[in-house]
């Protein structure tokens, strides 16, 4: 799989030539709406076996080798080379397809105003078959330890058809939001938590859940251990029951992490207690905040570095945004919140504004300012095909167990022709 960065005065034929596909496949791989408007700066994933690389100044067939972990013999090999030969500026090379490495792949779903859209049942329908699990959001806990359940519509029906395993989603939250008292009457109350895990089994039993995840929020600092017993207390019953178990964890970068969102969150515990975690490596841009990347590479490489002191690669999913931001300008603190909107529509919103795709080589990612119909500027910040391989690379990298992505229902293409391109899906057994 190839990643092309369009240029001025590029078209979709030029750029089929180029790699030797036909226009159609780059069309249907893109999910292009407009493929005769390209926009200068949108990256596009190019369907093909393996990928060209084209000779920058000052390259050498070892620097290429290593960097795209390969040797140079076998490029001298299957690009028909001399060796010792010089290859020039601008020269094509064929690199070769890595061997797919395995991957855990889990993505929440969640259904708002009490239903499930259509848009949403679709897009489970059509990603269930690149993912291990399918985790709708959430069972909201009640104060007496009864569950009330998400909208689940066809989802059992769909991960079935896909061999892919539910995952049961329980939270602390309310109609106001993630509730430190709610967590406080879950983690400190005996009764409450034998009632909530005897409705925990029941549910899994029923619809057919294989992994809980617990996703308390917001908890204060003197909680933390509380949660910790609760944890293992939910391990031995759920183990009991042939059920997996997991938590969500907020990023952190130390164990001594000030703020209400993560100094309840003991990396080390957890990783000891459960079968796996999911890091929230996102929302650094957020939408009350100013514009910045959602989840830039070096803050994610920090957060999962740190992890690693603490727990296994084995047990770590990579938490990963499925969109991007719209801001407003100026920022103001307290003011109006940016739109949440996908991939595709940031690219749109591009085109329709005729402004060209910037990236922030730091943060590995896409981004662009227009000015609306009204005058008002704005800054957008989103994932492209780019920004998600630098996170599949970095997984790779550190051997971690998987990804999980925050949210199905907005539509980025790319990402998924370069899960399925790069990894092997984990499925149920």
């Amino acid at each position: 799989m190839q990643i092309h960065v369009v240029s001025e005065g590029e078209s979709i034929y030029s750029i089929a030539g180029m790699y030797e596909v036909t226009p159609n496949r780059i069309v249907e791989s893109n999910e292009l709406e407009t493929p005769s408007d390209l926009v200068i700066g949108q990256a596009l994933v190019i369907p093909m076996d393996g990928q060209f690389y084209f000779v920058q100044p000052g390259d050498s067939l070892y620097e290429i080798a290593q960097l795209f972990n390969t040797t140079v013999d076998e490029l001298i090999q299957v690009n028909q080379l001399q060796p010792g030969a010089i290859l020039p500026v601008g020269f094509r090379l064929y690199i070769p397809q890595e061997p797919k490495s395995d991957m855990t792949a889990n993505a929440y779903i969640e259904p708002t105003g009490g239903q499930v859209s259509e848009n949403l049942r679709n897009s489970a329908e059509r990603r269930a078959a690149l993912l291990t699990y399918l985790a709708p959001f959430s069972y909201r806990v009640n104060e007496d330890g009864s569950l009330e359940a998400p909208p689940l519509d066809n989802f059992p029906a769909i991960a079935q058809n896909n061999n892919t395993g539910l995952m049961m989603v329980v939270t602390n939250l309310t109609d106001e939001g993630f509730s430190d008292e709610l967590g406080r009457t879950i983690l400190t109350d005996e009764q409450v938590q034998d009632t909530l895990l005897d409705n925990i089994i029941q549910t899994a039993r029923e619809i057919g859940y294989q992994d809980i995840h617990f996703d308390f929020e917001y908890l204060p600092r003197e909680l933390g251990e509380e949660y910790n017993q609760f944890l293992r207390k939910a391990k031995n019953r759920l183990s009991n029951e042939g059920l997996l178990i997991s938590t969500a964890l907020a990023p952190k970068t130390s164990a001594e992490q000030e703020g209400e969102w993560y100094e309840a969150h003991d990396y080390k515990t957890h990783g000891e207690i459960v079968d796996f975690v999911v890091l929230m490596t996102y929302e650094w841009g957020y939408s009350g905040g100013p514009p910045m990347a959602v989840s830039p590479i070096n803050n994610v490489r920090e957060v999962v570095e740190y992890a690693l002191t603490e727990m296994p690669p084995e047990k770590i999913l990579l938490g990963q945004n499925l969109y991007g931001y719209d801001w407003t300008l100026p920022f103001e603190p307290g003011g109006e919140f940016a739109q949440a909107i996908s991939p595709q529509r940031a690219i749109q919103i591009a085109r329709e504004n005729n402004v060209s795709i910037s990236y922030d080589e730091e943060a590995q990612a896409p981004f662009f300012n227009y000015t609306d119909s009204e005058g008002a500027e704005h800054e957008v910040w989103f994932e492209d095909a780019r920004s998600i391989q630098e996170k599949f690379d970095l997984i790779k990298e550190l051997d971690l167990k998987g990804i999980s992505y925050w949210k199905l229902g907005l539509s980025f293409p790319q990402n998924w022709e370069l899960l399925n391109n790069g990894f092997n899906i984990a499925k149920s057994e």
